[in-house]
């Protein structure tokens, strides 16, 4: 039998982490280290992503702070969140990965929602850095401009869904274009690829997203400079 210390011991030890199983039981939080996961963010854009009034927002940062899975900085009048490690992005994608390999309704919820998302051929990271270096493909970041000044993939052009209509003379046409967002279950590459084939050109997306792409330690840049990946 173990002692009462140790016993003492693996209550609170495991009370730890409960605490931070406690504090990710919110599909909000949950969305919202997403979201930071992209690159830090205020109070403000935060509500107007989630669609939550600003003391929502706050008390779920302030929960996720507590839990010291998030930390911020003020500028200005402006409170900036971001995540406190990277480690914080793995836990997601763990919780992610399980969802995914045991719960039958979230491929159904996924399929529901995409429809059947093997037209749109999707790209491995792998094969995109390959695809990359031998200068075959433009990758498009797709995300909002503030996300890819954040963080992107190496030499990737900025051309957040919204303005992909207004800017598609710019793309020519016999490139072939590998589209990106947030991850997975973001919408905006799928629909840059629908786009991207309705006017003629040859367009993919990635599989996963920019923070896997971070994550795997693959060439990325800051900034908002332009390009194609070299």
């Amino acid at each position: 039998m173990p002692s009462d210390a140790h016993r003492t011991f693996k209550d609170r030890l495991y009370g730890l982490f409960a605490r931070i199983g406690k504090t990710l039981a919110s599909p909000h939080r949950l969305e919202i280290l997403e979201l930071l996961a992209q690159g830090e963010r205020t109070v403000e854009s935060l509500a107007r992503e989630l669609g939550l009034s600003l003391a929502n927002t706050s008390q779920h940062l302030q929960a996720l702070r507590q839990a010291a899975l998030v930390e911020s900085r003020k500028e200005g009048l402006y409170v900036y969140y971001r995540l406190a490690d990277p480690a914080v992005s793995d836990l997601c994608r763990s919780v992610r990965t399980v969802a995914e390999h045991r719960l039958a309704e979230l491929d159904r919820l996924v399929r529901d929602h995409f429809g059947d998302r093997a037209a749109a051929e999707p790209v491995s990271m792998d094969e995109l850095l390959t695809l990359a270096r031998s200068r075959d493909v433009i990758v498009l970041d797709t995300r909002p401009a503030s996300e890819y000044a954040a963080g992107h993939i190496a030499g990737a052009l900025s051309v957040p869904i919204d303005d992909l209509q207004r800017r598609l003379r710019q793309l020519p046409r016999d490139r072939e274009y590998v589209a990106y967002c947030r991850g997975p279950y973001c919408v905006y590459a799928d629909r840059a690829v629908e786009i991207l084939r309705a006017k003629g050109r040859r367009a993919r997306r990635l599989l996963e997203g920019f923070p896997e792409w971070k994550a795997a330690g693959l060439p990325m840049h800051t900034g908002l400079e332009q390009g194609v990946l070299r």
